[in-house]
């Protein structure tokens, strides 16, 4: 029940920051198509959890507007919700322990859901639209001094084969790789969401840390069960490991053949 109740205690400060947030969303910027930084938003969200299905709406929207910028959404599923009543299919201890690191990067006594955190630096309650929008704007204000690329040179059962190249990442930087499904529904069957379809965007299957060897490199990065190429992509962005900062993300998308991909 700790995860409850520390929803709870968050849910307080929501709802006195609610108005605040209702009135930022009504004079918040639109994602531009011009701007030249970047956004990436981590959702962390659990099917058990009745509340996590508002910020789950509202990332799929924040996706539908974004198509073509950069902006990257990546949904993972925590598992410490699977205890009370029903297990989360796309959950992972390993998104919980990406939690509770950024718990420590940002100091906050504890982990809840629903939760949002965008380029590493701000965090908020997931379903706040208007928090949201001002911190997409501000990340695509910013201009970011480091770059990454990426390519997938070809699949090998079932991995792919992904190229990288980075420029002005410094000594502390990693390349976080996620592969993601880009759509998905669920029948909950039990829990707090019991008989509820859920619907999903940009799921995180799968988090790989790669250590960057110099400008450039070639790695090969594991595919999950179910794996198809044409609703699934790779996300990958430069975090720095002392502070959690997120510094640069592309996107690469496979194509039809399984062979090659084309980068957005």
């Amino acid at each position: 029940m700790k995860s409850i109740k520390i929803f709870s205690l968050v849910a307080l400060v929501a709802i006195a920051a609610g108005l605040t947030a209702f009135v930022r969303l009504k004079v918040s910027t639109p994602i531009k198509a011009d701007d030249k930084g970047f956004a990436v938003i981590e959702l962390f969200t659990s099917e058990g959890c009745s509340s996590c299905p508002p910020a789950d709406a509202l990332v799929a929207k924040i996706e539908k507007e974004s198509n073509g910028k950069p902006v990257y959404i990546l949904a993972y599923h925590v598992d410490y919700w699977n205890r009370l009543g029903w297990k989360d299919q796309f959950s992972s201890a390993d998104f919980s322990k990406r939690q509770n690191e950024y718990a420590h990067y940002l100091n906050l006594q504890s982990v809840y859901t629903p939760q949002i955190v965008v380029n590493g630096k701000t965090e908020f309650v997931g379903s706040e639209e208007g928090t949201l929008r001002n911190a997409i704007h501000a990340g695509l204000q910013k201009t970011s001094t480091t770059q990454v690329e990426l390519t997938i040179a070809g699949m090998e059962a079932k991995q792919a084969v992904l190229k990288y190249a980075v420029e002005g990442a410094d000594k502390n930087t990693v390349l976080q790789v996620a592969v993601l499904e880009k759509a998905a529904v669920s029948k909950v069957g039990a829990g707090e969401n019991g008989g509820r379809t859920l619907s999903h965007v940009q799921i995180v299957r799968k988090l790989q840390q790669l250590t960057l060897a110099g400008n450039s490199g070639t790695a090969s990065i594991s595919l999950p069960n179910g794996f198809d190429s044409k609703s699934w992509e790779i996300i990958g962005f430069l975090q720095n490991r002392a502070n959690g900062t997120i510094t640069g993300a592309a996107r690469v998308t496979f194509a039809s053949d399984n062979s090659t991909a084309a980068v957005k």
